[in-house]
């Protein structure tokens, strides 16, 4: 509390703070409140997302003020109606300690004839989203001339959701005497001109690089094939069984698809979308915060007011085009000092994406391989002992019911006794996930990846290409491939070229001067209990040629499953528990569950699939 007594504070505003128990002061706001409360410039305040810019403003602001006056002195624009909410709610916390402050936030979705009323009643502090306040100000409700103070947060996104002509017809109707505060988190051209137009020799201040992410987000990708997206984000939900964490996509529906699948996958999830009205997003929202949800599956613009903390997880379901928009994405987390992980799921097309965005925000992505199957189960089984070591038992409330358990259980041996509740929870996990195939994308093959030359340079030279009845539903991937084939046959690495891994069978190309040994070496060899077949196939390896028409056609089956979106079937095995859920039912199923089923539905899809 001392740090913020030295930031020029009074007592007023700090019995607020002391109340929310804040002692230490962020960058943000240990620069900017000394110079705000000046109360005499325009100012900018560049910082990332979750870095405390709200107190920033809110606390000089509060202190600036005259609470005696009934009048609008100040006006806060937001680019969203859970973020006008959000800032309305602090603020009157910080406000604690100051008598007859009113606060009153406009918004869309809620009725306007309250808001009305309630401005009419006097507010000196109006938080308000763009398009609701052009409502008001053509009703002759608000009067903007005697603001003395603007604030615009998020200014950026404000931009980027197309409120350009709305900010200005905004700050066209307040005087031009009015202080006017920007804060944003990244300073693109458009914010840069709002600057220049509307304020005059701001002091500019910028916390961390430009357009950068907090230093303590761990930035990770997964690579996967494109119809194998849902099945990655389950598997990485339950390889993280503390997770609190929020999940992007690109469009509503997307969104909404993905939690109702999730939902019905027994996953503790909903949705946060455009389409959900006021009393819903609410609903959600209150969930979300009281952490009662798990997941929150939600867009770009949804989730512009979330400020959560704790978020341990940022899920990109796919990366935007944006990477600004990618900052404000992984900027969910990690807030106010914590650390967090931002995740990107992506297919072998968007390799160079995330190199893209390793220049511009200069943090360097890992590559961690989605955990398989004996992973999965080993966390989960680890998870459940620890819940059950440091569970708090309310001995009061257990005691009348103890002699009958311990009567049911006393044939049991306390051995006996912990190997049955383990299984009785872990069993689930360890039938959904026996048997489940890798379903890691083989980076070599990524457009523009390290193995792209390589690959077009082999299928250029003297290669013949082989069919072999085998593929990812027998837990093949291409490094595992290799190594079957360099276990079997007396070839090396480099006489293998490019593999066309599919779901029950594939293609590889093999040096001519190698294949007849391959053919020999294969001719009897056994895989997991079955017969493997190698031929020659008739066409080259690339998809869309002349293919082996024969083959084991008991399991080839045009390669349907491999090709299929998730039809809802593989239900997981939180499925009926209410608990977790994940893998795959058989190999027929597990080749073809994935895409999500939004992945038929999207425009452009199916030539992505060919990844």
């Amino acid at each position: 509390m001392e740090s913020f007594q030295k930031l020029g504070l009074d007592q007023r505003v700090l019995q607020g703070i002391a109340k929310l128990g804040f002692e230490t002061p962020t960058p943000i706001q240990e620069q900017a409140i000394p110079e705000l409360l000046t109360g005499k410039r325009d100012f900018i305040g560049l910082a990332q997302t979750g870095t405390g810019k709200t107190a920033a403003f809110g606390l000089p602001l509060l202190q600036l003020l005259d609470f005696e006056n009934k009048k609008t002195q100040a006006l806060i624009l937001a680019p969203t109606r859970e973020l006008c909410v959000q800032i309305a709610s602090d603020l009157e916390k910080f406000a604690d300690g100051i008598r007859n402050v009113h606060i009153v936030a406009v918004y869309g979705g809620a009725a306007i004839s309250r808001q009305m009323d309630q401005i009419r009643r006097g507010a000196q502090i109006i938080v308000a989203t763009p398009g609701r306040l052009i409502d008001l100000l053509d009703r002759k409700c608000i009067n903007l001339k005697e603001i003395d103070t603007v604030v615009l947060d998020e200014a950026d996104e404000m931009l980027n959701m197309g409120f350009q002509e709305d900010i200005d017809y905004i700050l066209e109707n307040t005087p031009d005497t009015r202080t006017t505060w920007l804060f944003s988190a990244t300073m693109p051209q458009e914010v840069r001109s709002i600057a220049k137009k509307y304020m005059e020799n701001p002091f500019e201040l910028t916390v961390g690089k430009k357009n950068a992410g907090a230093e303590n987000i761990e930035h990770v990708y997964y690579l996967v094939q494109a119809r194998d997206r849902y099945l990655a984000l389950k598997r990485i939900v339950d390889f993280n069984p503390d997770i609190f964490g929020i999940v992007f996509c690109r469009t509503k529906i997307e969104s909404q698809e993905v939690a109702d699948k999730l939902i019905k996958d027994g996953y503790n999830a909903d949705s946060l979308h455009g389409d959900l009205s006021q009393q819903q997003r609410d609903k959600v929202m209150g969930r979300f915060r009281d952490r009662s949800m798990q997941l929150l599956i939600a867009t770009d613009v949804a989730a512009r007011g979330i400020d959560v903390s704790n978020v341990t997880h940022v899920i990109n379901y796919e990366l935007p085009d944006d990477s600004e928009v990618y900052t404000h994405r992984s900027g969910r987390t990690a807030r106010a000092g914590k650390s967090g992980i931002s995740i990107a799921i992506i297919n072998l097309r968007e390799i160079g994406k995330i190199r893209q965005l390793e220049r511009q925000l200069n943090r360097k992505f890992k590559h961690e391989r989605v955990p398989d199957g004996f992973a999965v189960c080993e966390k989960q089984l680890w998870h459940l002992v620890h819940k059950v070591h440091t569970v708090e038992v309310d001995e009061a409330a257990i005691a009348g019911y103890l002699p009958g358990i311990n009567d049911e259980l006393a044939e049991l041996s306390k051995e006996e006794v912990i190997k049955r509740f383990t299984a009785l929870e872990f069993n689930r996990f360890l039938d959904y996930y026996r048997n489940a195939p890798d379903i890691n994308a083989d980076a070599s093959r990524a457009t523009g990846g390290a193995g792209a030359e390589r690959g077009k340079s082999r299928s250029q030279g003297n290669y013949g290409t082989l069919f072999i009845n085998l593929g990812s539903a027998d837990g093949l991937d291409a490094g595992k491939m290799l190594r079957l084939l360099c276990d079997v046959a007396p070839v090396k690495g480099p006489q293998v070229g490019r593999m066309d891994i599919k779901g029950v069978y594939s293609f590889i190309d093999i040096d001519r001067d190698a294949i007849t040994s391959v053919l020999e070496a294969f001719n009897g060899e056994m895989f997991k209990g079955r017969k493997v077949r190698v031929d020659l196939s008739e066409g080259g390896s690339k998809s869309g040629g002349s293919r082996r028409s024969g083959g084991d056609g008991e399991r080839r089956r045009d390669d349907r499953g491999d090709r299929g979106g998730d039809r809802g079937g593989d239900r997981g095995p939180r499925s009926g528990g209410g608990r977790a859920s994940g893998g795959y039912h058989d190999r027929k199923q597990s080749a073809g569950s994935g895409g999500g089923g939004y992945g038929g539905k999207r425009d452009g899809e199916r030539k992505r699939r060919r990844d």
